[in-house]
């Protein structure tokens, strides 16, 4: 009987394998045509070797704006390659779509939503004609203070593994490349990083592991340094674990800005990027270029410009901590101020490992078929609808009903008098923050208000935004110039104009030409003291507000940098307005009475009309506003309240969104809780609460998505890819016994002294009750399991099925999760986690079906890594568990 079903699982995951999402050829080829290559490195010059191994300009004319060009040599055919940045999505000058956020995708627990994923990514890469997408990011969400600890799959290497996996072969298969990044150990806003070699095979370099096995193209090194070198430059990590225990044949890029000497090619580095960089760049200050034949010219990097720098990022919005911005005082700066060129020529660097590097690089264009006229760099429409359909079912099968005292899905009461309230209601919260992802097509932004009510016409529904944060045009006769009315407007030719309000948009037909500067100058009378949020908003143009000759906040798009110097309408607020155009957003206490008010506006390289408007929201307004939410709530049988982070502050909500829960609930009983947020936040007010469901950032189709779930059309089937806390504390990087950990670290060194025990496994072991544990999610259906048996594999890993049955009276998705106990007889000295993800699934299932599960447990899960013998080492029987989340074990097996 356990051959049969042996036989039977394997013949059943074969399919599995050969019956998942293609998208397109197969493509790449398992192998490049060495022979081929061979050729090509014989007939290349020195300098032309250079060009395969760096970034380099790309005629303006037909620049995209990507983040990264390298040149090829067209004398010999070879092609040049365009890198867009990700993820999730495609960030270039033309605006692409917003994929559900990486976290999001996550918790799907679904390799197929995730291909998926990966194909719509791939997919837009060819629309746009870029040939690398930078992304997946699989780093582990190790730290939730990481500003950008949002971009991961989670808190578990395997899920993170099996993830990004699935995204490369989705990309791949539209004949795009991907690189995975950050390797190694890029998980924490330091830069110095110490992780012993146990921890980091097992958990640091396991998705990258998956990622070499998918057939990734490339992989990109991270700025820190990780055990004492740099992770560009480290041979221990590039070359003796990546290169040679892992058997990676493409080629590693920096990331940009990530070199500090030509010698890191000697240690397993074969490109830097982004190559030269404009001296009027504002990263010329930062990033110096070592890839260079030509000797080093001695001339000195200008000064860092901390205000344009400061407004890339995206400065504070009011909502949020004074000092939430990132901070990039400790990025290391260069001491080595050599070249290639002067490398080759005092021997530090050979022409034969020019060559090595070279080669790897035209490995993979051959592999993709970039040799033979099989990429595209035109511009053509992207298949918008075809995307639109993944990134709906994506955000959907996203969700996760985190509590539900049968608040949802709405019934038919609560749509006969229904409040929604929050600005996330009213629009759908796309993207959540900025970042290097796609920006996202606002045209198809619809907010769960309006979908609610499309689809749900029969319904009354009210919205109270709370929170507005597009506001209304500063009056007229507020502003005035030398005791006249109006602004005094200037543009570049020195002509001279009045405008009684600033306000040039395409709503009210008044943008302005392309391409243009202005200046409008004069006096904003206050009428009474407060903090006045002042909006600064912008499309087609970049613009610089100053208050009392104080520059308050500017646009993030900047010339000189990537992405074709577009200002998105999504950069700088993780909202648009609601008409469409980018929003500055800042906090100013003023005084009463006159205040010097300056607004600089100029085109960005869009060629588009310029937009440009000056709104703010008084005290008095936010006020009322905030009054008008208290009453629609009080007046509605149930109140949906929609909160949003860009994440920051970390675990917890900007403003005061949490009073505002506490005051709605106090109104009304039957209040329920949408989240958009891609970390842990805190929940003072869950027990006052009947339900919480997490939409996470869930990009352009999110407001549809929204309204399926609350309407009950889907069920939630999401699982949260990370343990959820009830204090920022219960985490081990931000655990305050334990200093060396954070960020900060001890002596200007972090160290990763919670060895493989991160996330759940840490709370397991020192047995934290979390808020919500890792895999958790419930569901509008019940679930049970049946029958689980393990046997041995063909490939000496396991073979694991269950019966799983819905038992309720719904349709539903559940996701079986299997963990690895600790071995009862542990080798002395070596870590082992209390247990440990090892496979999962995703099955649909109608009331009263049941069905069978296969999943498969490869055998490097049964493994640890062994220092004192530097290999991996497998033990005897241990003990496999089965259940709907970490802290959820239905039933249970010994491995055999």
């Amino acid at each position: 009987m356990l051959v049969m079903r042996k036989q039977w699982l394997a013949a059943f995951l074969s399919l599995t394998i050969v019956t998942g999402i293609s998208g397109g050829q197969a493509v790449p080829a398992e192998k490049a045509d060495e022979g081929r290559i061979d050729k090509l490195l014989g007939q290349l010059t020195l300098e032309e070797k250079m060009d395969l191994i760096r970034g380099g300009p790309e005629d303006p004319a037909v620049y995209q704006g990507q983040a990264g060009y390298l040149p090829g040599v067209p004398r010999l055919h070879i092609p040049s390659l365009r890198f867009a940045d990700g993820p999730p999505g495609l960030l270039t000058r033309v605006p692409a779509q917003a994929e559900t956020a990486t976290m999001g995708v996550a918790a799907t627990f679904s390799i197929k939503d995730a291909e998926a994923n990966g194909v719509v990514i791939g997919r837009e890469a060819r629309s746009l004609g870029i040939d690398v997408v930078l992304q997946p990011f699989i780093n582990i969400d190790r730290d939730i203070t990481f500003a950008r600890g949002y971009n991961t799959f989670g808190e578990d290497p395997m899920l993170t593994g099996a993830m990004g996996a699935a995204e490369i072969r989705g990309a791949q298969s539209q004949g795009v490349m991907a690189q995975a990044k950050h390797y190694i150990a890029y998980d924490t806003d330091s830069f110095n990083v110490f992780v012993d070699q146990q921890t980091l095979h097992e958990v640091y370099a396991a998705p990258f592991v998956e990622a070499v096995k998918a057939g990734v193209s490339s992989i990109m090194c991270s700025y820190n340094r990780i055990n004492g070198p740099f992770a560009c430059g480290n041979a221990d990590t590039l070359k003796t674990v990546l290169k040679d225990e892992l058997g990676f044949k493409g080629f590693v890029t920096s990331d940009w800005g990530a070199v500090h000497s030509g010698s890191f090619i000697n240690q397993g580095l074969d490109m830097e990027m982004p190559g030269t960089v404009p001296p009027d760049s504002p990263f010329a200050a930062m990033i110096h270029t070592f890839f260079a034949t030509a000797p080093a010219n001695g001339i000195v990097p200008p000064k860092l410009n901390e205000a344009v720098l400061a407004g890339m990022l995206g400065g504070t919005i009011p909502e949020e901590p004074a000092k939430g911005g990132m901070n990039l005082s400790a990025f290391p700066h260069d001491t080595d101020s050599k070249t290639m060129g002067d490398d080759l020529k005092d021997g530090t660097v050979t022409e034969a490992t020019i060559t090595a590097a070279a080669r790897r690089v035209l490995y993979e264009i051959d592999r993709f078929g970039y040799l033979d006229g099989k990429q595209k760099h035109t511009i053509t429409p992207q298949d918008i609808e075809e995307n639109a359909a993944v990134i709906r079912k994506t955000a959907e099968d996203a969700a996760v009903l985190l509590k539900n005292e049968q608040a949802l899905p709405l019934k038919p009461n609560d749509l006969q008098s229904l409040a929604l309230i929050g600005p996330s209601a009213g629009q759908v919260a796309a993207i959540g923050t900025f970042g290097e992802r796609s920006g996202g097509l606002t045209e198809r932004q619809i907010g769960p208000f309006d979908a609610l009510k499309k689809i749900a016409p029969e319904a009354h529904i009210t919205f109270a935004v709370d929170d507005d944060m597009t506001g209304t045009p500063i009056d007229g006769a507020m502003l005035s110039h030398d005791d006249k009315p109006g602004l005094l407007r200037t543009d570049g030719a020195g002509n001279t104009a009045i405008d009684t309000q600033l306000d040039f948009t395409h709503s009210n037909h008044k943008s302005l030409p392309a391409n243009r500067t202005f200046t409008w100058s004069g006096t904003l009378t206050v009428p009474s003291a407060g903090d006045y949020w002042i909006y600064l908003q912008a499309l087609g143009s970049c613009g610089v507000l100053k208050i009392d000759g104080e520059a308050i906040g500017r646009t993030g798009a900047t010339k000189g940098t990537v992405h074709g110097d577009i200002q998105y309408a999504t950069q700088d607020n993780g909202f648009p307005t609601v008409d469409g155009l980018d929003n500055v957003r800042r906090s100013v206490h003023l005084t009463a009475g006159p205040h010097e008010i300056t607004v600089e506006a100029s085109g960005d390289t869009s060629n588009n009309p310029e937009e440009i408007r000056l709104n703010w929201l008084t005290p008095d307004q936010r006020r009322r506003d905030h009054q008008e939410a208290i009453d629609a709530a009080k007046n509605a049988h149930a109140a949906v309240i929609f909160l949003w982070t860009r994440g920051k502050p970390n675990f917890g909500l900007p403003g005061e969104q949490d009073k505002l829960v506490d005051e709605i609930s106090e109104v009304n009983p039957n209040t329920i809780v949408v989240l958009n947020v891609s970390q842990p936040i805190a929940m003072p007010w869950i027990g006052k609460v009947k339900a919480v469901l997490q939409m996470w950032w869930p990009g352009d189709e999110g407001g549809w998505a929204t309204a399926n779930v609350l309407l009950g059309r889907v069920s939630p089937g999401g699982r949260l890819p990370f343990t959820w806390a009830k204090r920022l504390e219960d985490y081990p990087a931000t655990d305050p016994a334990h200093p060396e950990r954070s960020a900060k670290g001890v002596g200007g060194k972090t160290t990763f002294s919670e060895g493989v025990d991160i996330g759940y496994r840490w709370f397991d072991k020192q047995k934290i009750e979390p808020l919500f544990p890792f895999g958790y999610g419930l569901s509008y259906s019940t679930f049970s399991y049946s029958d689980l048996h393990v046997v041995r594999a063909s490939d000496n890993g396991l073979d694991i099925s269950v019966r799983v049955k819905n038992t309720g009276n719904v349709s539903g998705d559940e996701v079986p999760q299997v963990y690895l106990d600790a071995p009862e007889q542990r080798p002395k000295g070596i870590q082992f986690a209390m247990q440990t993800l090892v496979a999962f699934d995703r099955v649909s299932l109608l009331p009263g079906e049941t069905k069978e599960v296969a999943m498969h447990v490869v055998p490097r899960s049964l493994e640890y890594w062994s220092i004192a013998e530097n290999r991996w080492i497998r033990l005897g029987s241990r003990r496999i568990s089965i259940g709907s989340s970490s802290r959820s074990s239905t039933l249970s097996a010994n491995t055999q």
